[in-house]
């Protein structure tokens, strides 16, 4: 065969392959669309809340709240469809009409997934992204101590409405104001309060939630099982959160906040090493975290690592330096460190919003103050790291280049909570969690191979210094280096290889439950709970 001859038939073959494809994407666009109408008990407006790849609002709405760029780059398989519910009908019509056209669904409230599994897929089978981000009802019931929230409304949204009811009342919930609260709770949440009343899903007292079936239930009527599996179970594999209720706790009305910054050097280290003795210990009021990042030294063009101390407390400036004196006099803390606020302005203040008294529309409009590429990992420290073994972590990290590294300290109301309360398993024992993060701007392979190459030698050389059989995970860091579900038909064994590490012993409790409550694997994604097989 000639040459131009065979360039023809190559050409032919792959502009029928793309004209099918076309039209098998029609096709499912077409089929859904019409499902929903005839599925929804109230009408949905198509023009503002359901778009295809034809729309010149897709990749907007698409990009809108996802948090990690490197799933938003055009290599990054996209959805057939987005679709922004504005109502519970909405919800139950979409569960029923990706089942009946046959598209895998894709749940997302604040678009913070860590992988992007809330909003992309590998699953190689086209997919719809069921945006929750216009379900954002927030109904504050002081005299109830409590409130029911809906998943696409945000953390920051959530703190504003608190405060706008009282001074005295808060939420255990994060320091990321943009991250949803519908699949925040789901891996159980944890944040500045929690040394005193846990984690957010410690403090859920009812949700309603639409099954594999496209069924409303709330907390009755889904069983104690369902209604236990959901509260740090994860995101995806259950159902499909409307709202949570819940339970509100007291908060001083003057708390104090402080952010005491050391660059480190042989004697600054001995700080590092005494906070692992002390931070799981002091008072519960007091939840003091560390950030470490590279910085440039006093000599041009060296770097070091700088570290920030940064602390909540449950009360005013007296007492707290009373508990620093007695647990951490080291640090060197003055009155003049302490800043006074109210619980919402401390939120804002540690989040590290600019100008935390003027930054109120971004809150209540959930934005995002700055988005990147990043890879993240999670450890659970429960025996100090040695002073050699900081040494080593440090040195590591000064070789890369945009690095953060963050330990939060357990302890308190965590080691009260038993490990099968919920299913987020990691209490009493655990010293600290250490998140390791690393970013990027560039679209770039090489650049990315970069950065993964730094976090994983990062994370093989702490294996010796952190929890073991299993080494423990955070499921809302989620990590899928842990290993992920290679089919629908992925077997307890082989999910316990990540199952585990998110959930200990918890694990096995959630894929039986899973069986029960979604027998056909309906609500499915890279690391969703498996059927107990």
């Amino acid at each position: 065969m000639e040459l131009p001859v065979l360039l023809f038939a190559t050409f032919l073959v792959l502009a029928l392959q793309f004209t099918a494809l076309i039209a098998a994407s029609t096709t499912i666009q077409n089929s859904f669309r019409q499902c929903l109408s005839r599925n929804s008990d109230i009408p949905i407006p198509f023009y503002t809340n359901f778009y295809t790849r034809n729309n010149a609002s897709f990749t907007s709405v698409l990009a809108s709240t996802a948090q990690n760029l490197r799933f938003t780059i055009p290599s990054v398989p996209k959805p057939e469809i987005i679709f922004e519910p504005l109502n519970v009908s909405h919800v139950q019509a979409a569960v029923i009409c990706s089942k009946e056209v046959g598209i895998q669904l894709r749940v997302r409230s604040g678009g913070h997934d860590y992988e992007g599994l809330s909003y992309t897929s590998d699953m190689k089978r086209p997919f719809l992204l069921l945006d929750l981000s216009k379900l954002k009802s927030i109904v504050v019931d002081i005299d109830d101590n409590s409130a029911w929230v809906e998943a696409g409304a945000t953390i920051g949204q959530l703190y504003y409405r608190i405060a706008e009811k009282s001074k005295i009342h808060g939420y255990p919930a994060g320091l990321c104001t943009s991250v949803g609260i519908g699949g925040y709770i789901t891996g159980g949440g944890y944040g500045p309060l929690m040394r005193k009343y846990g984690l957010g899903a410690d403090n859920v007292v009812d949700a309603h939630v639409v099954d594999a079936n496209g069924t409303l239930l709330d907390r009755e009527s889904m069983g104690r099982d369902l209604f236990w599996a959901i509260r740090g179970g994860g995101g995806g594999s259950f159902g499909i959160i409307i709202s949570w209720k819940i339970k509100l706790v007291m908060v001083p009305s003057t708390v104090t906040v402080f952010n005491i910054v050391k660059t480190l050097d042989k004697e600054k280290t001995k700080l590092l090493y005494k906070y692992q003795e002390i931070a799981h210990k002091v008072d519960e009021d007091l939840l003091l975290s560390v950030n470490f990042l590279v910085v440039d030294a006093a000599i041009k063009g060296e770097k070091t690592v700088q570290t920030s101390y940064n602390a909540l407390f449950l009360g005013g400036t007296d007492r707290l330096l009373k508990v620093m004196e007695k647990s951490f006099p080291e640090l060197g803390l003055k009155q003049e460190d302490c800043m006074e606020m109210s619980w919402f302005e401390s939120m804002l203040f540690i989040s590290g919003l600019n100008g935390y008294n003027t930054s109120l529309e971004a809150v209540i409009e959930g934005r995002s103050p700055s988005r990147v590429s990043f890879k993240a990992k999670s450890d659970y420290v429960q025996k100090p790291i040695p002073k050699t073994g900081l040494d080593g972590l440090l040195k590591r990290f000064l070789q890369e280049d945009t690095p953060l590294m963050i330990w939060t300290p357990y302890g308190g109301k965590m080691s009260e909570i038993p490990e099968s309360t919920i299913p987020f398993p990691h209490r009493k024992g655990n010293r600290f969690m250490i998140q390791y993060l690393t970013g990027w701007f560039a679209d770039d392979k090489d650049v990315e191979a970069k950065h993964f190459g730094w976090i994983h030698d990062v994370y093989s050389y702490m294996e010796r210094y952190v929890s073991r059989s299993p080494r423990a995970a955070y499921v809302n860091y989620r990590d899928l280096d842990l290993g992920m579900n290679k089919d629908r038909s992925t077997s307890f064994l082989e999910a316990s290889s990540w199952g585990t590490r998110y959930f200990k012993n918890n694990f096995k409790r959630l894929t039986s439950i899973k069986s029960k409550v979604d027998p056909d694997n309906f609500f499915y994604h890279e690391q969703s709970i498996p059927r107990l097989m």
